[in-house]
């Protein structure tokens, strides 16, 4: 039903604007253009006509088909009653339109149907930008207006038992396939009220897609594989839309299945394959202001929960301390993502967090504790052609006087560019053949896969 065309941007050229038409078949339009006010017009009526008729609850608690069924009929006799003259594919369309507005998204519903598209982002009324390849491009539909939109975004963040108005114009809340989504409305929005969504893949990536993708070799990718089988504390860095949470999510797999794993995050997203996963998610504050639980509350108890891993989504705050204390306490193998543009960074991130959270430990004593706490970090980043490249795996030494000591495993060096604007590189080893948890695999058996790892990356050179 949902039939769409599309122009895909040129690789040398600026954005172009995408048509994707919702709600037309491949055929010509069933909407002629002269007819398209006088079509919103009556949808608008229709709509409203069907509100008062219908009862809400009910149709969101049926089959989509039965409900489907029931709604044409009354689109039908409320469009009799109208005396509305409209050909069938109009009718169609409108009822299509209806539908996707009272059981669904409305005009999100295309969109979120297709696995290509990373990011959606709704600015008020005006035209939707996706990301599509890692560029931004404009697409051809929008919101009728600020009540549609705000009401979608009401329908969104209700699901996870969240709330946004006036009085809580900001929240953070989840799609049922863990797709992030960000709401701001006004008066913080000016403009109107602004809707971000971060897709996730229908089909999760592994570490061998990532390697087919490029954004790895299959030295490294294996490299990371032993990392999360032998229980390295893993800190995965990197900038906004880097792809750190799908990093995580590959390296997880590694996980032994027979392990008790506690995932805390501010809107659950991370897709965990083990058998054995209790999730975590923070709550905002009601409408009286009480009953907040921040991410430091759920590390706090999940080390009660008698957990193997701990695995935060986001370390964005004061619990970025006591992570580092689970780390350091018997919770070998748990991993968290932070914004950063390079590992010796993250580090320095983890103590102004801490810092910034009332801690009044002095520097070196901070630092000391993020030395022994965290074994390796992961640095992910998006390029400026769109491509996402893990460009370290860098792993921490310890102290030399008052600076962390780290050592990269795995870079990517750029060489240039081609005709078409995109990235040149190769990914390489640093030539250690014996990093620091050398000792930890040698403890899990996987010592002779570390240094095959190794050596076999320094006789492909990194490879490409």
């Amino acid at each position: 039903m949902f039939g769409k065309r599309q122009r895909q941007p040129e690789a040398q050229a600026k954005p172009q604007i995408v048509t994707i038409q919702t709600l037309r078949p491949a055929a010509a339009d069933p909407v002629a253009p002269q007819r398209a006010q006088e079509f919103d017009g009556l949808r608008k009526a229709v709509f409203d006509a069907l509100i008062d008729t219908i009862d809400m609850k009910r149709v969101g608690q049926q089959d989509t088909e039965i409900a489907r069924r029931e709604i044409g009929l009354l689109v039908s006799d409320i469009l009799a009653a109208k005396k509305a003259v409209m050909t069938a594919a109009e009718q169609e369309v409108l009822l299509t339109d209806l539908l996707n507005d009272i059981l669904g998204f409305g005009p999100l519903e295309p969109l979120l149907a297709r696995d290509d598209i990373a990011d959606i982002m709704v600015n008020g009324c005006r035209p939707i930008m996706i990301e599509v390849g890692g560029k931004l491009v404009e697409t051809d539909i929008r919101f009728r207006d600020e009540s549609q939109l705000l009401n979608i975004c009401q329908r969104i963040v209700s699901q996870v038992g969240r709330r946004v108005d006036e009085s809580s114009p900001i929240c953070d809340a989840r799609l049922q396939d863990g797709s992030r989504v960000n709401v701001i409305a006004p008066p913080l929005s000016i403009d109107g009220t602004t809707l971000t969504i971060r897709k996730f893949k229908k089909d999760k990536l592994t570490l061998d897609q990532l390697v087919r993708f490029g954004s790895i070799t299959a030295e490294g990718a294996e490299l990371l594989r032993i990392i999360g089988r032998v229980r390295c504390n893993v800190l995965i860095s990197g900038g906004t839309g880097s792809g750190k949470t799908t990093l995580l999510n590959c390296m997880t797999r590694a996980i032994d299945p027979t392990e008790r794993i506690v995932t805390c995050e501010d809107a659950a997203e991370l897709q965990l394959q083990q058998p054995h996963v209790v999730r975590l998610e923070t709550r905002p504050k009601n409408l009286e202001g009480e009953g907040e639980v921040t991410m430091r509350d759920l590390v706090k108890n999940c080390l009660r929960m008698r957990p193997e891993r701990i695995i935060v989504g986001e370390v964005r705050g004061a619990e970025a301390i006591d992570l580092l204390q689970a780390m350091n306490t018997g919770h070998d193998g748990s991993m968290g993502t932070v914004h950063a543009n390079s590992p010796r960074e993250a580090l320095s991130r983890l103590e102004t967090m801490i810092t910034m959270g009332g801690s009044t430990l002095p520097a070196r004593t901070l630092r000391e504790m993020i030395s022994k706490s965290v074994d390796v970090v992961v640095q992910a980043a998006r390029l400026r052609d769109g491509s996402r490249k893990i460009t370290h795996i860098s792993e921490v030494l310890g102290m030399e006087g008052d600076v962390i000591v780290t050592q990269d495993l795995f870079v990517y060096d750029i060489d240039g560019e081609d005709a078409q604007g995109h990235i040149l590189g190769h990914h390489r080893s640093t030539g250690v053949m014996r990093p620091g948890f050398w000792d930890r695999a040698r403890y899990f058996g996987e010592a002779k896969n570390v240094t095959a790892a190794l050596e076999a990356a320094g006789r492909s050179n990194g490879g490409v």
